[in-house]
């Protein structure tokens, strides 16, 4: 018997299921609600039973279990969880968690709870958004009927990913048994589509049926809260229509209109919520439940003062609903005409009477405020004062060497969305990199890379199940600023990055605009093996060895096959295929062109990534020639991330040196080693920069320097010889170039180590060395400027920069 489209109510006992019906508690868009017993769990449940028309259109229920399904692995202490989807005698049900409790409009309108406690309440409704948006769901309906109350003041969001079902539903609202209109559906024939939500609650953008997003949900947060502060909707009308209006156009009344005792925090805050533009609101839920943190901790300490005042004698009330005298002191602007005595009248009135007993107290009191005045400090200092930090690289105590990948990805990826903070100092991935596997000397490590915080990680991979334990660290003290404990599944991998991200940058008292946070959490896919195969690709990329580029290519392509609009996915293939010629792994002609594609690609689908920015200008740089063009991809790249050491690196040596412009490229390459000082490419091409400035010395000291952090990086030992070649020490030149061979045998440094032979005039071993040059060009690919170094090997004072633009085009080792 289906009785949804008999229209019949569940008679108390009757079963559905294994659920045994108790008594009906609701009824609303979605359907009939029943309280029932599991009988297999033995526990309370909130049984939605589907209405029949919802539930005949496969489509639209195929898409819905799929959403269900989504919000089911939501695990939040703040958002009831949903246990089942079902289908017993041709009836749909739900079956979600039980809130023995009151909602929030019950709290509002019917306790009038004080403005305190409905703003720890929200707060609390904010945190559970937050862990649902960085999942990628949105609730869409949210209003004070879906926020359930418990009896032990915790709060709880209903209906997750269940209001999209209702998207082609009927005609409009009806009362519900809780006094709200029901989420309501209207088909506009003015607009294309239609308006799904709750009158006095959806974002403008429902309104207007245009596709939400979870900024969409903050404005309906806003609007909750602005009820929670004045008892009132912010847009209320006469009619529907007005109402929507007023939604679309009309700025919310100030809550001071209806609450004069409210604060300008929380003024501001409301504000930002109800912003009609999605750009020009908070970005994340996570931001405003960060501002509501921190106005309920002004309030716990006003309150905490208040604490320490002498009781009154006399009392008084407030004349405004839902707030009381403890909540004036943090959310009033009124002043107190009489103010109640300090506390340290309240003190000394009791010395009077108890003055041995007094003195102790009045001691103790002195030296615990002193002392814990100071621990304040130091900590405040310590937590606000932090401008540089060091990501150091996740440990995989996961016992499998082959998802190292995982680790190392997710501290590169860490690192990025840092980078994005203003007036953040970030080391490089090179940098942090090479304490891999060494111990972490928190202090030796901060005076190595000249950071104050570190930030340390351990990963773990159980099959499906993915454990991440964090650690922010003062330098200094070598105290534990804080640290978290992340247990996801590998499938929300994604999501937890930003949720990372977020959660560090909120730890270092960052505050991020709107568009600072947006980048920040930014989520460059939603598939979680797409992200998975991008990380494999950087991980062979950063061993930067031409098998290891190639993996890459292969890596990186499988990702796009995942999501063709993976734009870093894109960024990645350019960045690989720009340095194909310079490893040695295949001619520029051949391999520019595709690096042209990916970087075209990955520009269309976002064109703020600074990689792919730098990667053009390289491309422009060496591939058509067009200087002015590098340079402005590379200055592009650099205001897109201002950490990104790579982009001052090659506007240095790529742009600059090779225009002559001496000093002011190796002003950049000194900038780019300040992000990244133990990056030995970068020591190297700052070493090459100087040499070819003419400044050998400098250049040498450079060479070694490098050469002592990275003693086996072939290139420095190459321009550690370039430069004792230039001030004529052409034994140890030839050494070093003897030494680069050794280590990585490539063709420039054939070259070089032949140019050094001709200018010492030991010609017969340079025709050897010609001879070894050939025979390795007929294997691996050598670009002909190599062959020009070694042919030409002029007799110069000061280097000059002198290659044609057909040698140019093989590419140059940089």
């Amino acid at each position: 018997m289906n009785l949804s489209k008999m229209n019949t109510e569940l008679p108390a006992g009757s079963t559905l299921s294994h659920y045994r019906i108790v008594s009906k508690i609701g009824a609303g868009g979605m359907g009939e609600v029943y309280l029932a017993q599991d009988t297999r769990l033995d526990r309370k449940v909130a049984l939605k039973i589907l209405p029949a028309d919802l539930a005949a259109n496969q489509d639209r229920m195929r898409r819905f279990v799929q959403e269900a399904k989504a919000a089911a692995a939501l695990n939040h202490p703040n958002i009831a969880h949903i246990y089942e989807i079902g289908e017993s005698d041709s009836t749909n049900f739900i079956a979600m968690e039980f809130v023995d409790g009151k909602t929030l409009r019950e709290k509002v309108h019917g306790e009038k709870s004080s403005l305190k406690v409905l703003v720890k309440h929200l707060q609390q409704v904010a945190e559970g958004l937050a862990k649902a948006h960085a999942s990628g769901i949105v609730h869409r309906d949210l209003k004070p009927d879906n926020i359930m109350i418990t009896r032990d003041g915790h709060a709880k969001i209903l209906d997750f990913g269940l209001a999209k079902l209702v998207e082609t539903s009927g005609p409009g609202p009806e009362q519900s048994e809780g006094g709200e209109a029901p989420t309501a559906v209207m088909h506009q024939h003015s607009v294309p589509g239609m308006i799904m939500g709750t009158i006095g609650y959806m974002s403008p953008e429902q309104a207007q049926a245009k596709s939400v997003d979870q900024r969409s949900d903050i404005f309906s947060f806003g609007c909750i809260l602005y009820e929670a502060a004045t008892g009132r909707k912010p847009f209320a009308g006469d009619s529907i229509v007005d109402t929507l209006h007023k939604l679309i156009h009309d700025p919310a009344p100030a809550i001071t209109d209806f609450n004069p005792s409210a604060s300008p925090e929380l003024q501001r805050v409301i504000r930002k919520c109800l912003a009609k533009e999605p750009e020009k609101r908070y970005q994340t839920i996570r931001d405003t439940a960060n501002d509501l943190e921190e106005l309920l901790e002004e309030i716990r300490g006003i309150s905490d003062i208040e604490r320490s005042v002498a009781p009154s004698t006399g009392a008084s009330s407030s004349s405004t609903p839902g707030i009381t005298n403890a909540d004036l002191p943090a959310l009033s602007t009124a002043s107190v005409t009489h103010p109640p005595a300090s506390s340290a009248e309240y003190i000394f009135s009791g010395v009077k009477e108890h003055k041995f007993a007094a003195a102790v107290v009045v001691l103790v009191l002195i030296v615990g405020v002193a002392v814990g005045l100071s621990l304040y400090l130091r900590a405040g200092t310590t937590a606000a004062a932090i401008e540089s930090i060091a990501v150091m690289p996740f440990v995989n105590e996961s016992g499998n060497a082959d998802v190292e990948y995982l680790s190392d990805g997710m501290t590169e990826t860490l690192i990025n969305s840092l980078s994005q903070i203003p007036n953040l100092s970030v080391k490089a991935r090179s940098s942090v990199f090479r304490y891999k596997r060494k111990e972490i000397d928190p202090k030796k490590i901060a005076a190595e890379l000249n950071v104050q915080a570190i930030l340390t990680g351990r990963v773990v991979q159980r099959g499906d199940q993915l454990t991440l334990n964090l650690e922010l660290i003062d330098a200094q003290t070598e105290n534990i600023l804080w640290g978290n404990r992340y247990e996801r599944k590998s499938s929300e991998l994604v999501a937890l990055q930003s949720e990372i991200a977020r959660d560090v940058s909120n730890k270092l008292k960052t505050k991020l605009s709107g568009a600072d946070a947006a980048k920040v959490g930014k989520s460059y896919t939603s598939n979680p093996d797409a992200y998975q195969l991008y990380l494999k690709g950087r991980f062979s990329w950063n061993k930067r060895t031409p098998e290891s580029l190639k993996q890459a290519i292969g890596f990186y392509e499988q990702a796009i096959e995942k999501d063709p609009n993976y734009a870093l996915a894109f960024s990645g293939l350019a960045e690989t295929y720009v340095l194909f010629s310079f490893y040695g792994v295949a001619p520029a002609k051949e391999s520019m062109p595709k690096a042209k594609a990916a970087i075209d690609r990955a520009l269309a689908i976002d064109d703020l990534l600074a990689e792919a920015h730098a990667a053009r200008g390289k491309y422009l740089a060496f591939f058509e020639f067009d200087r002015s063009g590098s340079e402005r991809e590379f200055r592009r790249g650099i205001e897109l991330n201002p950490n990104y050491a790579t982009a001052y690196q090659w506007l240095g040596l790529d742009f600059l040196v090779l225009t002559r412009r001496f000093d002011e490229g190796i002003r950049e390459l000194r900038r780019a080693g300040e992000i990244d000082p133990l990056s030995p490419v970068i020591g190297s091409d700052t070493a090459s920069a100087l040499g070819y400035a003419g400044r050998f010395d400098e250049a040498i000291d450079q060479a070694r320097r490098t050469l002592e952090l990275e003693p086996g990086f072939s290139y420095a030992h190459t321009f550690l010889g370039y430069a004792l070649d230039g001030k004529g020490q052409f034994a140890e030149a030839i050494s070093e170039y003897e030494k680069a061979i050794s280590l990585s045998d490539d063709g420039y440094s054939r070259a070089m180590l032949i140019r050094a032979l001709i200018r010492a005039g030991r010609r017969s071993e340079a025709e050897g060395q010609m001879e070894a040059l050939r025979t390795f060009a007929s294997k691996s690919y050598v670009p002909n400027f190599c062959f020009a170094i070694a042919y030409t090997a002029p007799a110069i004072k000061k280097p000059r920069l002198q290659c044609s633009k057909r040698t140019l085009k093989k590419g140059l080792p940089m």
